[in-house]
């Protein structure tokens, strides 16, 4: 059964008028698209009737040219199971550097998620690895322009059958999907009867929490909770952010919808201790649980999941900037998501439902200046340098956080998930 007949199930008039206020939000609040820039959009063949939404606003909103690129996760099965071994650290490097192109030259970027979040958890771990690889290195020019800000850029998600199966099991598959869709609505702001401007209050909201942070100056993070005891030092010089930014070429996008979440750089050289995850981490199509982790001067030095761990273990290999952090952010367990108690198996929505952690690059934004900073200089501030950047969620109602300063003086910052 295809994506477009899934659709028509669904309640017709309220949903075509959520799926149309999802579009709208995407294109004025998430990428703030400007008249006569173009469109690089990326999305799933499920995602077709979403995809066309963004298209038609696109094109209302002045585009000069909106271009999607569709993937097929069926296609992508046929490869494991009858592609050659050496196939496997192939990826289409004249595509990535296209986009990285079209990014240059002034184009907005879109990402459609919503992918089936298991659906490389039968395949070989080490084709898996080697294949994410391969895209990261061909990826790695068109995604420093996306790090860096340089564009304006969003994800935001469609429902689609495998992932609303993998929420909802024990639902028939109608039923499934249009719970999903119900929480993307929800988690999107697109069922509310004006979601641009309740995108523009929660933006605000973000903001203030940041700039507190910022007046704050920590030095250090230290988190305890269950299987954590774990201290994040801060680069130097770094800011917090959340919500909106202004990207280089001059746009004011929100480059994640939803987002809930405040974040900035951790120093690559100066995290210690032990963490525990506290949801599942769908990473390109593998599920990884459990995840433990020591680090010791800011490197992974034993990592283990209880599932997926092969996948773990070869994407902490990637590079030496794999095994250090690129992010730390923090959010209350008291935020929207987590008070869905959904696990969505996406991390666009589950890192919003819980403070967090990533692994590799880290963002030049979240520095003062960071944007102007050569490589060298952001290293020299911590900020960390990696061909990945894999967000995994430590919070819970269990966590608390204080915020420590340069001379050693601690403050509470979160008690049990929450905002002191």
């Amino acid at each position: 059964m295809n994506a477009t007949t899934e659709f028509a199930k669904l309640p017709t008039q309220e949903f075509e008028k959520n799926l149309d206020r999802l579009a709208e939000v995407a294109v004025h609040s998430g990428l703030g698209l400007a008249p006569g820039q173009e469109l690089v959009m990326t999305a799933t063949l499920d995602a077709i009737p979403l995809v066309r939404r963004i298209t038609e606003h696109a094109y209302k909103a002045g585009a000069s040219l909106v271009t999607t690129l569709f993937t097929d996760e069926q296609s992508s099965l046929l490869r494991f199971r009858n592609g050659s071994d050496s196939s496997f650290d192939t990826a289409a490097a004249w595509l990535y550097e296209g986009m990285a192109q079209a990014f240059r030259s002034g184009a907005a970027r879109l990402a459609i998620s919503g992918g089936n979040p298991a659906l490389l958890s039968q395949e070989n771990p080490e084709k898996v690895s080697r294949a994410n690889r391969a895209v990261s290195k061909a990826y790695r020019p068109a995604l420093e322009l996306i790090t860096r800000h340089e564009i304006n850029w969003t994800i935001v998600a469609c429902a689609t059958p495998a992932w609303a199966a993998a929420m909802f099991p024990n639902l028939p598959q109608d039923e499934a999907l249009a719970r999903l869709w119900a929480a993307i609505f929800a988690a999107s702001r697109a069922d509310l009867p004006d979601p641009v401007a309740a995108w523009k209050a929660h933006d605000a909201s973000l903001h203030a929490r940041a700039k507190q942070m910022n007046e704050n100056r920590f030095s250090a993070l230290h988190f305890r909770g269950p299987g954590t005891d774990l201290r994040v030092g801060l680069a130097d010089d770094h800011l917090w952010l959340g919500g909106g930014t202004t990207a280089g070429n001059g746009r004011y996008c929100i480059p994640n919808m939803p987002t809930e979440e405040i974040f900035t750089t951790p120093h690559k050289d100066r995290v210690e201790g032990r963490v525990t995850s506290t949801k599942p981490l769908s990473h390109q199509g593998t599920m990884i649980e459990e995840i433990c982790v020591r680090f010791e001067a800011g490197r992974v030095v034993e990592a283990k999941a209880a599932r997926g761990n092969q996948v773990l273990q070869r994407m902490i290999e990637t590079d030496e900037g794999a095994r250090r952090l690129g992010e730390v952010a923090l959010v209350p367990h008291s935020s929207p998501i987590a008070a869905s108690g959904l696990l969505f198996m996406n991390t666009l929505f589950d890192e919003n439902a819980a403070s967090h952690i990533a692994l590799g690059q880290a963002y030049s934004t979240c520095l003062k200046n960071g944007d102007s900073l050569t490589p060298e200089q952001l290293a020299s501030r911590g900020a960390n340098d990696s061909l990945i950047h894999v967000d995994w969620m430590i919070g819970s109602n269990r966590m608390d956080v204080d915020g420590i300063r340069a001379s050693g003086d601690s403050r509470p910052v979160m008690r049990a998930g929450e905002w002191v």
